[in-house]
């Protein structure tokens, strides 16, 4: 099944180069598969996966293992962001 995979800020440089400048790819993954197992082949560090949102819900750290996703969802994670 097709999901949108976007990433943002540092994030981005963890995509293919060809991604990068639209900070998204398009993804076939397996029926049911949870957020973590899309995320684990990027190589993404756990302490940047911050805010995870699933067609613009934030899904909470400890429901990443089980929330799977669906056809067309929409995946979405932030760095931690610090400013003032």
């Amino acid at each position: 099944m097709k999901i949108t995979f976007k990433l943002f800020a540092t994030l981005t440089d963890y995509l293919p180069l060809a991604a990068r400048r639209g900070n998204l790819i398009e993804l076939d993954v397996a029926p049911q598969a949870t957020i973590n197992q899309v995320i684990e082949p990027f190589g993404l560090p756990p302490k940047l996966v911050h805010l995870v949102l699933v067609n613009g819900r934030y899904i909470e750290p400890e429901k990443r293992l089980t929330t799977t996703l669906l056809e067309g969802d929409v995946l979405a994670i932030w760095p931690p962001i610090a400013g003032g």
